[in-house]
């Protein structure tokens, strides 16, 4: 499959400006493409994985991707897909952020192979040396308002009254048009990529390189990734799911993909992955077959997780999500146990208390409220269903001490299948 045939196939291929001509130019020859992304906060989130791995499928097929950090689109501010007018960011906090977003892009793209590395640019080196009359006189002129008006992203703004949309994120269309034309201008770039909400954005850049160089280039997007329940990908309860380990753990990011509906592991599968058609429709056919044992569910989770953090973090986390399946708790760190200890919910009793002969495990099973009643818990013990640190417990008189403690301070008991809690001594 040529690289169009590949999104398509992974349901990665929204809109394209002109199909048939850009499958003619990517069939005669590598191109080099772009795709932009403002830095916003000190991370990528996980939604910014569909454009970013985009650019590798591409550079994996021989093409030349520019991943443009926007140190001048950044500072303004996107209105697609916005209802409300963003914080503006100082320039400190632009050149920090930039500084991060390089290096989680460089865990994702090759910038060392010889043949065609990726190049990271920031597209303030073009934009600051411009001064204001010569953009308006140079780039404004191309712009009819009537037309800028009739974008998406600024007819939803300028029609809500109360919202409304600023001159500054009216101007960013030019802004990251004038991107497309510097970067066919100066790096022979012919195709721009991103989410589709950036369509009115991309095409604006095409028409611009159009009058300016006289040259035909391209623009094609990328579907907007949504949950079963049709609700926004990467986002939770807690907010942002974002590639810093800092800001979401390895163990949180791993619970992301290995917890995704039945109904979007196998897209999942196809969108943020780089395994085959074959092995996707290997761990289709196994998981329609078991889909208890979630095949598809690890296979996605450890790809992902593989790419963004690498394989011992990945081992790390799934040892981690295995613990709350009844998996062996020897060896695990406390670093990992504590994510753990986040999911569970948590009882506290004081150390003092596993002196001696310890605590009953028929009464710290009552207190954490894994049962209603003493005799509850006698017949859930009786039944083999009473687990302390994932190891099943028997025996009705047995106490709790400081030495069942991990890490001389916690302690996991479960009932049945599922039901955890972490006690924590003082």
């Amino acid at each position: 499959m040529n690289i169009l045939e590949e999104l398509q196939w992974r349901g990665l291929l929204a809109d394209c400006t002109d199909m048939a001509e850009l499958g003619k130019r990517v069939s005669s020859g590598p191109i080099t493409l772009y795709c932009g992304f403002d830095p916003t906060a000190d991370s990528l989130q996980a939604g910014n994985l569909v454009p970013l791995l985009a650019l590798r499928r591409f550079q994996m097929l021989g093409h030349h991707p520019i991943a443009l950090a926007g140190g001048a689109t950044g500072s303004i501010g996107d209105p697609s897909g916005k209802t409300q007018e963003r914080q503006l960011l100082t320039r400190k906090v632009l050149a920090a952020n930039i500084a991060k977003v390089k290096e989680q892009m460089r865990r994702l793209l090759d910038f060392d192979t010889p043949a065609n590395p990726a190049r990271l640019l920031d597209n303030a080196s073009w934009t600051e040396p411009v001064s204001y009359l010569d953009f308006l006189r140079d780039i404004g002129k191309h712009f009819p308002v009537n037309q800028m008006v009739a974008k998406e992203s600024v007819r939803s703004r300028m029609e809500d009254r109360e919202a409304g949309i600023s001159y500054t994120e009216f101007s960013y269309m030019l802004l990251q048009a004038f991107d497309f034309y510097v970067l066919c201008r100066d790096y022979n770039c012919e195709l721009q990529t991103g989410g589709s909400d950036q369509w009115g954005n991309i095409t604006a850049g095409i028409d611009l390189t159009r009058k300016k160089l006289g040259r035909a280039v391209y623009g094609l997007t990328h579907p907007l990734i949504t949950n079963a329940d049709g609700s926004k990908f990467g986002k939770t309860a807690a907010g942002a799911v974002w590639l810093d380990a800092a800001k979401t753990s390895v163990y949180k990011f791993y619970q992301l993909w290995i917890r995704v509906d039945d109904r979007n592991v196998i897209p999942y599968l196809k969108c943020f992955t780089f395994l085959s058609q074959e092995e996707i429709a290997a761990l289709e056919s196994q998981h329609a077959q078991n889909p208890g044992a979630r095949p598809a569910h690890k296979a996605l989770a450890e790809a992902v997780t593989d790419l963004v953090h690498g394989p011992s973090a990945t081992a790390e986390a799934r040892r981690a999500s295995e613990i709350l399946f009844g998996g062996e708790l020897a060896g695990v760190s406390e670093a990992t146990f504590n994510e753990i200890a986040g999911e569970v919910p948590t009882t506290e009793i004081g150390k003092v208390e596993l002196d001696g002969a310890g605590k009953p495990l028929v009464e710290l099973l009552v207190q954490t409220g894994l049962c209603p009643s003493k005799g509850q818990a006698r017949k859930d013990i009786e039944g083999g269903g009473v687990y302390v640190n994932n190891r099943r417990e028997a025996g009705l008189q047995r106490g709790i001490t400081a030495a069942d403690l991990l890490f001389g301070k916690h302690l996991l008991l479960r009932k049945g299948k599922r039901n955890y809690v972490v006690v924590t001594a003082w």
